[in-house]
C-alpha cells in the first residue's frame, strides 16, 4: 500500500524524521528558464512525429545519402509507378515527381501508407493538396480507408489535363473513428481518363494542427509538451544540425519559404528529412509553448569527423551571421525582409549554440583552435546581449573556449545519477551552464557505475520510475545551483513506435493518438517545472544526503515558498519535519507528491504515475510534518498569505515574470539576479 500523508499524532511512532528549516534571506535568484524542451529530429520524431503532415515520402526527395524511390506508395488497379524527372519539374527544389501509367480499365490509382498509418477522427477536417501535370482530365477521388476497405472519409477533384503543373486542394471530415491506425490514403481516378502518363508532386495530408497553423504541428504531442511549462527549447538538434558528411548540413536557408522550393535533408538518423518543419516553424514552436529558443547553428563539422578548414570557416560564420539576421532584423536588412515577405516579423534570440558535441569524434582541436574563436568573435560583435554557448562542457575540469557558457550532457544510470546531487556545487565559472541533454538510459546491473555503451548492454525502451527519481535527484541537484544554469532539458524527446534509433525518450506514440504515452519521466518533468522557485533560500540541514534530497526558495511572483523533494533508494516512507523562517503555527501547505512501483514505466496510452494531494497545516512551532514514499518526488507550496514577505517579493523584474527578467540573460550582466547585486 502506498503510504498516506500521516498527521503529527501518527508520526510519533515513526522513524526519525529528515529536519531542515529554510532561511528568509541570503538565497540566490535563480534562472528564468530552469526546465526546458531539446528537439532532435530522431526516432521519426519530426516527420511522422510532431510535424503534422501524415503522407510519407511526398514529394520523393533524396540524394546520393537516400536515393529517391516510390517507397511508402502502392499502385491501385493495374497503375504502374514510377519516377521521373522531366524537362519541367514541379521546382528546382523538388525535381522528381511520380508517373501513373495504366493499361488496364475500370478504377486505378495509388495509394500511400502514411508514417505506418493514418489517424483517423471523427469531427477532425482533414486539409489535402496535390500538384499533376500531365494527362488526366477527370474526376479523382482521394479516400481514408482502412486496410479492410472500410471507408472513413472522401473527396472528389475536378482534375484537368495540362503541362503545366497545377495545385488541386481538398478537404473532408469523417464522422466515425477509425478503431487503429491501419488505413491507408487512395488517390483514384477511371482508367479512361488517362490520355497518357500523368505526373504527380508534393502530395500533402494535415489533421488539425496546434493553433490552427498552417503546415503545423500535431496537437496531442504540443500539448504534451505544453504541459511541461518549458522555458526555453533547444533546436533544431544535436546531430541533425552538423550532418553526416559533406555536403550535407542543415542549412536553414533551405528550410524555409514555399514548401515547393524545400529540397529535403539527409538526416543524420538513417532517413531522409523534408524540411518541412524549417527554420521558421520551429520558432513558431517555441513562440506557442511560449519558449526562447536556444538556437543551434551548424560549426564546420560533420558526423564523419571532417572539420572545415580554416580557410573556408567564415562560410558557416556567414550562414550563422545570415540566419540571425533573418529571425532578429528588421525590413531594411536583406534577410529581415525576406523573413517579412513571408509574412513574420522579428523573433527574439537570447542563445545561440556553436555547434554539437564537438569534443566528440575529434573534433575538439579544431573547436577550441579557429572554428568557435570564429563564431564567437562575429557573433558577439554583432549581437552583443546574445549569449552564446560551447557545445561542451566538462564540469570537472576542461571549460571551453573563451570560457563561455557551456551545454553539459550527461546519459546515466540510475546508480550514477542518484549520486549527482552536489555535482554543480563547485561549479565556479562566470558564465551559466545549459544541461542540454541528460537521461537515464539503462537499469543498474551489477557494479557497473555508468551506461555500457559499447558493450551491448540493453538499453531501456522506454523511461521507468525509478529512473525517473534518480533524474529528479540531478534535476534537484542543479536546480539549488541554479544561479549557475540556463536549464536542463530531457533528450531525445520523441521515440515513434515503429521506427526509432534512439532509446528511451519523454514521449512515445504512433499514428494511432490513443497510443501517445508521456513516460515516467515526462510526469516528473511535470511536477518540478509546474512550480517555480524564483529564489534559493539558504536551507539548515544537519543530515547526510540520501535517501531524501530537497531544494526549497520562494516565488516572487506569486509570494509562495516552495520545497522540492526527492525520496529515493529508501527502505520505507521518509517523514519530514520542515519549516520556513517567517511562516508560523497555522499557516497551510498544499502537498504534491507522484508515485509509482519502483521498476514501473508507463504503457502505451497509460500511466501508472499516481498523484496524491493533501493539505498540510504547521504545528504549534511551524514545522511543517508530513511522510513520503519511498521512490517519490514532492512539491510543498506554501501560498503568499502564510509565507510572509520576502526581500525580493515585489521586485518589479521578478513582477514581469521569468520571461520578462531579460537581464539575467546578457553577458556579464551579473547585478540583474533579483535586482539585489546578488552576483554569481
Amino acid at each position: 500500500m502506498l503510504s498516506q500523508v500521516l498527521s503529527a499524532s501518527a508520526l510519533v511512532a515513526a522513524a526519525q524524521a529528515v529536519t531542515f528549516s529554510v532561511g528568509s534571506t541570503g538565497g540566490n535568484a535563480t534562472s528564468p528558464y530552469q526546465y526546458g524542451l531539446m528537439f532532435e529530429d530522431i526516432n521519426n520524431s519530426g516527420d511522422g512525429g510532431v510535424y503534422a503532415e501524415l503522407i510519407q515520402n511526398r514529394a520523393f526527395q533524396g540524394n546520393d545519402v537516400y536515393p529517391r524511390s516510390t517507397a511508402y506508395w502502392n499502385p491501385l488497379g493495374g497503375a504502374a509507378l514510377s519516377l521521373k524527372n522531366l524537362s519541367t519539374p514541379l521546382s528546382a527544389a523538388l525535381p522528381t515527381s511520380m508517373q501513373v501509367t495504366t493499361n488496364g480499365t475500370g478504377t486505378t490509382g495509388f495509394s500511400n501508407v502514411g508514417f505506418w498509418g493514418f489517424p483517423v477522427v471523427a469531427g477532425w477536417e482533414y486539409k489535402g493538396s496535390f500538384y499533376v501535370s500531365g494527362g488526366l482530365d477527370g474526376n479523382l477521388t482521394v479516400c481514408l480507408t482502412s486496410n479492410d476497405n472500410v471507408e472513413y472519409a472522401e473527396a472528389s477533384v475536378e482534375v484537368s489535363s495540362s503541362d503545366a503543373w497545377t495545385q488541386y486542394n481538398y478537404t473532408f471530415s469523417p464522422t466515425v473513428s477509425a478503431p487503429n491506425s491501419n488505413n491507408t490514403l487512395n488517390f483514384t481516378f477511371a482508367a479512361s481518363d488517362l490520355t497518357g502518363a500523368v505526373n504527380f508532386n508534393l502530395l500533402s495530408l494535415f489533421p488539425p494542427t496546434y493553433n490552427n497553423r498552417e503546415n503545423g504541428l500535431r496537437i496531442d504531442l504540443m500539448e504534451g509538451m505544453g504541459a511541461l511549462k518549458p522555458s526555453f527549447f533547444r533546436a533544431p538538434g544535436g546531430n541533425n544540425v552538423e550532418g553526416l558528411r559533406e555536403p550535407y548540413w542543415w542549412n536553414w536557408t533551405q528550410t524555409v519559404g514555399p514548401l515547393v522550393d524545400r529540397p529535403g535533408y539527409p538526416g543524420t538518423w538513417g532517413y531522409e528529412n523534408t524540411d518541412g518543419l524549417g527554420l521558421i516553424e520551429y520558432m513558431l514552436w517555441a513562440q506557442d509553448l511560449d519558449m526562447d529558443i536556444s538556437l543551434s547553428v551548424h560549426a564546420g563539422y560533420f558526423l564523419d569527423g571532417v572539420a572545415v578548414p580554416e580557410s573556408e570557416i567564415q562560410t558557416y560564420v556567414q550562414a550563422a551571421l545570415d540566419q540571425l539576421e533573418f529571425l532578429t532584423g528588421d525590413a531594411s536588412t536583406t534577410w529581415g525582409a525576406y523573413r517579412e515577405s513571408l509574412g513574420y516579423g522579428p523573433f527574439v534570440v537570447n542563445f545561440v549554440e556553436v555547434g554539437n558535441e564537438d569534443s566528440l569524434g575529434g573534433g575538439g582541436p579544431t573547436y577550441a583552435a579557429y572554428r568557435f574563436p570564429a563564431f564567437y568573435n562575429a557573433i558577439s560583435a554583432k549581437y552583443p546581449d546574445i549569449t552564446i554557448i560551447a557545445s561542451y562542457y566538462d564540469v570537472d575540469g576542461a571549460t571551453p573556449p573563451y570560457n563561455a557558457s557551456g551545454d553539459f550532457h550527461e546519459y546515466a544510470i540510475p546508480r550514477q545519477m542518484s549520486n549527482q546531487f552536489t555535482y554543480f556545487d563547485n561549479y565556479t565559472s562566470a558564465h551559466p551552464i545549459l544541461i542540454g541533454e541528460y537521461a537515464i538510459i539503462e537499469y543498474d546491473t551489477g557494479v557497473q557505475t555508468g551506461p555500457q555503451w559499447n558493450t551491448g548492454a540493453p538499453r531501456a525502451f522506454v523511461p521507468f520510475w525509478y529512473g525517473s527519481v534518480a533524474e529528479a535527484v540531478f534535476l534537484l541537484g542543479a536546480e539549488r545551483n541554479s544561479d549557475k544554469m540556463i536549464g536542463a532539458a530531457y533528450a531525445p524527446g520523441f521515440q515513434n513506435l515503429n521506427r526509432w534509433q534512439w532509446i528511451p525518450d519523454l514521449f512515445e506514440f504512433d499514428a494511432y493518438p490513443a497510443h501517445t504515452t508521456m513516460s515516467t519521466s515526462w510526469h516528473v518533468i511535470q511536477l518540478l517545472s509546474g512550480t517555480r522557485i524564483s529564489e534559493n533560500l539558504p536551507i539548515t540541514y544537519d543530515g547526510v544526503w540520501g535517501p531524501a534530497f530537497f531544494v526549497a526558495g520562494r516565488n516572487a511572483v506569486t509570494g509562495s515558498h516552495i520545497a522540492k523533494i526527492a525520496v529515493y533508494n529508501a527502505t520505507a516512507s521518509v517523514p519530514f519535519d520542515l519549516s520556513f523562517d517567517g511562516v508560523g503555527a497555522g499557516a497551510t501547505a498544499n502537498l504534491t507528491y507522484i508515485v509509482a512501483p519502483m521498476n514501473a514505466t508507463n504503457p502505451i496510452g497509460g500511466n501508472v504515475v499516481e498523484t496524491h494531494t493533501s493539505m498540510v497545516t504547521a504545528m504549534h512551532n511551524g514545522s511543517f510534518v508530513f511522510e513520503l514514499p519511498e521512490y517519490s518526488v514532492a512539491v510543498l507550496e506554501i501560498g503568499a498569505q502564510a509565507a510572509g514577505p520576502g526581500h525580493n517579493y515585489g521586485n518589479p523584474n521578478y513582477r514581469r515574470g521569468w520571461k520578462g527578467f531579460k537581464s539575467w540573460g546578457k553577458k556579464n550582466s551579473h547585478d540583474g539576479w533579483g535586482g539585489n547585486g546578488a552576483g554569481w
